[in-house]
C-alpha cells in the first residue's frame, strides 16, 4: 500500500483504504458487515432509524463480522443525540456525520474512542472540523449521490488536502479502481463509495433500485432543488420532473418537501423507481452488473494497482 493509504488503514485498523457510503434506507447490517469483511470499512446508515432500531443494527452488524465498522449520523435529525448515546454506548468504532456540526459530541465521542470522520463540502468547513478534533475528514464532491455540495471531487480534494493536517477521504464519483488510484493522485488517503456498493448482492435495496443503476448513464444523475438550498443529485424520472416543474414556478422549500419526504424509502426499498427518489451518484455511468462486496474492493483494489504500476509507480503499492 502507498504511504497516503496507509495511514487511513492505520487509523481505522482496516485492510484497504476503502470506505462504504453511509447511505439511508440502504446501509444496513448486510451490506456493512460485508464490507467490513472484505477489508474496508463498513458503514450503518442511522439517517433512517431511531435509537433502539440503530441498536439492534449493530447488534446485527456484530453477528456478521468481527471487523471494525462504523456508524453515519445526519446530525440535523432529531433523534441524533439519542444516536450519539447508542454508538457510545455501544462503542462503536468509527462515526462518519453529515448535515450538522459533530462539535457538541466530540468529547462524547473521545471519551469513548470512537473515530470522528465528519463529511465535509468546503475547505473552510475541513479546517473547523480539524480544530474540532476530527481523526479525518471526508471530502465529497458534487458527483456524490444524495445531498451535494457546490465543488467538484477534483476541486475539493487537493484544497481540503492543503487546508488540514488529518488525513482526507476522497468521496464523489468513485466507483472503480481508477478512482482510488486518481483520488491518491489528489493526496487524499482513501475513499468513500457509495452508489457502486448498491449493485451488489449483499446490499438489500429493492432490485428495481439496482436495474435502475445498472441501466443508467452518466447524465442520468439530474440535481433538483437548488432553488431552495437544499440541492439533492438522484436519477432522472417522475419525481425529478414534477420537482423541476415546482422549481421553474417558483415553489419553496416546503411545497417540494410535501412529494419528496418519504421518497428515498419508496424507491430503495418499495421499488418505486418513477416516484421515488433514486439517489444516485454520476459514476453509475460505469457501474454495469450486480457482484459481491469483496468482488467490488478486490477489482478496486487490483485496478488501482495496475493504474499506479501504468503511470511508472511500479512498486508504490
Amino acid at each position: 500500500m502507498i504511504a497516503a493509504g496507509k495511514k487511513l488503514i492505520e487509523l481505522l485498523d482496516i485492510e484497504f483504504p476503502i470506505i462504504q457510503g453511509g447511505m439511508a434506507w440502504i446501509a444496513d447490517h448486510s451490506l456493512a458487515s460485508a464490507v467490513s469483511n472484505a477489508g474496508g470499512l463498513g458503514v450503518i446508515a442511522a439517517g433512517n432509524l431511531d435509537s433502539e432500531e440503530l441498536r439492534e443494527e449493530i447488534i446485527r452488524t456484530r453477528r456478521l463480522t468481527d471487523k471494525p465498522f462504523g456508524v453515519n449520523i445526519m446530525l440535523l435529525s432529531p433523534q441524533a443525540g439519542k444516536l450519539v448515546e447508542v454508538v457510545c454506548e455501544e462503542k462503536v468504532p468509527v462515526v462518519t456525520t453529515g448535515a450538522g456540526n459533530p462539535g457538541p459530541f466530540m468529547e462524547r465521542f473521545k471519551c469513548h474512542g470512537i473515530k470522528v470522520l465528519p463529511v465535509v463540502a468546503s475547505a473552510g468547513l475541513a479546517r473547523r472540523m480539524e480544530k474540532l478534533g476530527a481523526d479525518a475528514v471526508i471530502a465529497e464532491g458534487m458527483e456524490a449521490g444524495g445531498h451535494i455540495g457546490k465543488v467538484t471531487t477534483m476541486t475539493l480534494v487537493p484544497v481540503v488536502v492543503d487546508t488540514v493536517t488529518i488525513p482526507v477521504v476522497a468521496a464523489g464519483g468513485i466507483g472503480d479502481g481508477r478512482g482510488l488510484a486518481a483520488a491518491f493522485a489528489l493526496g487524499a488517503s482513501g475513499v468513500q463509495i457509495g452508489t457502486r456498493f448498491i449493485c451488489t448482492f449483499e446490499c438489500t435495496a429493492h432490485g428495481k433500485y439496482k436495474e435502475r443503476i445498472l441501466n443508467s448513464s452518466e447524465l442520468d444523475p439530474v440535481v433538483t432543488g437548488s432553488s431552495t438550498g437544499h440541492p439533492v443529485r438522484s436519477l432522472r424520472n417522475g419525481l425529478t420532473r414534477r420537482i423541476e416543474e415546482l422549481e421553474r414556478e417558483g415553489a419553496g422549500f416546503e411545497e417540494i418537501e410535501k412529494i419528496a419526504v418519504g421518497a428515498l424509502k419508496k424507491a430503495s426499498r418499495e421499488g418505486d423507481v418513477n416516484n421515488g427518489s433514486v439517489m444516485a451518484g454520476q459514476v453509475c455511468g460505469i457501474i454495469k452488473e450486480i457482484n459481491t462486496v469483496e468482488e467490488v474492493i478486490g477489482e478496486l483494489v487490483e485496478e488501482a494497482r495496475k493504474t499506479i504500476d501504468s503511470l511508472g509507480g511500479k512498486g508504490l503499492w
